[in-house]
């Protein structure tokens, strides 16, 4: 298990973070309920299975979307 620390480009409305949060949840491998999606801080933090899910999947999601990546921390759990 891997937590994931996503910095991201300003976010500009609350409703950016709710798609933000359903992407990244509707990814394989991500667990469900430690993804959060820091408004103010524009970052977004989840805990996901690295043999299934990789930073850069994570990463094209949110991109995907629209939003801006800056960097990216992973940790082992």
């Amino acid at each position: 298990m891997q937590k994931a620390t996503i910095q991201l480009e300003t976010l500009a409305c609350p409703s950016c973070m709710q798609k933000i949060e359903n992407a990244v949840k509707g990814l394989k491998g991500i667990h469900k309920k430690s993804v959060k999606v820091l408004f103010n801080a524009s970052k977004v933090k989840a805990d996901f299975d690295s043999e299934t899910l990789a930073i850069g999947d994570i990463e094209k999601a949110i991109k995907d979307l629209g939003y801006g990546v800056i960097n990216s921390k992973v940790k082992s759990a």
